[in-house]
């Protein structure tokens, strides 16, 4: 099976679709979305009118979360707020009821490999931690036999890869990798709609759950339109700016 996994779409309309249009050649069997639909950008709605009858599932983003009123939000900068309760008010009765109901975690068990799902970190992921360090990475083993086979994350809007021994954690620098059986696998998909790798293009990702093998692709998109219509919904601009950076 391959599976389509992507995240941080972040309302990002023009993104979304040249990564929708780009699966089409990959032959995917399920899509599976990590949360963050909406926040930061300019079509919220849109975006989930795609995602939600797409996928199999998606996760429990922070910012879906926020705009779904299942979190405190009080502590985020103003700027973000603001897009929040913008985005509370701009979508739908279907979406919000969707959001509403999207679980913090999902697994799957198919051709004899485990697989996680979350937004943040696979342990305790209703605090949404980052995973996208070495550091970060090491503090999950004390917990390595809860782990799945393959832990798959969002949040940091990072293209970054660990794979853990009991002992050790190894950074996994390559754009695709065969699972290697006896060791767990955290795996950040990188973000479609505001990545932060000082790479513009959307992020998007495909595993083969036969081949055991997981690949990262990129695709560039009209990242003027998309910032554009931040810049005249006056969001903060620096929401739109850095589109045009990755960062």
């Amino acid at each position: 099976m391959k599976i389509g996994i992507f995240s941080d779409v972040h309302a990002n309309l023009e993104a979304l679709t040249i990564v929708m249009e780009a699966y089409k050649h990959l032959d995917i069997d399920d899509f599976i979305c990590l949360g963050d639909v909406v926040g930061y950008g300019a079509s919220p709605d849109e975006c989930c009118n795609i995602v939600r009858p797409l996928v199999k599932f998606s996760v429990l983003g922070n910012h879906d979360a926020a705009v779904a009123g299942r979190m405190e939000y009080a502590y985020y900068y103003e700027a973000c707020r603001f897009v929040l309760d913008l985005h509370s008010n701009a979508i739908s009765k279907e979406n919000m009821d969707w959001l509403k109901s999207i679980k913090y975690t999902e697994t799957m068990d198919i051709d004899g490999v485990s697989i996680g799902f979350s937004h943040g970190a696979p342990v305790i992921p209703e605090n949404f931690d980052y995973v996208f360090s070495m550091e970060q990475a090491y503090k999950l083993l004390p917990h390595f036999d809860e782990l799945k086979d393959v832990n798959f994350i969002g949040h940091s809007h990072l293209c970054r890869a660990f794979a853990l021994e009991k002992d050790d954690v190894h950074e996994v620098i390559s754009q695709d990798f065969v699972i290697r059986p006896g060791m767990k696998y955290i795996i950040g998909v990188g973000s479609t709609g505001q990545p932060r790798d000082y790479d513009n293009r959307a992020a998007y990702t495909v595993f083969d759950t036969i081949e055991r093998k997981f690949t990262y692709y990129r695709a560039e998109y009209d990242i003027e339109k998309a910032a554009l219509k931040i810049f005249n919904a006056r969001i903060d601009r620096n929401f739109g700016n850095r589109l045009f950076v990755g960062v």
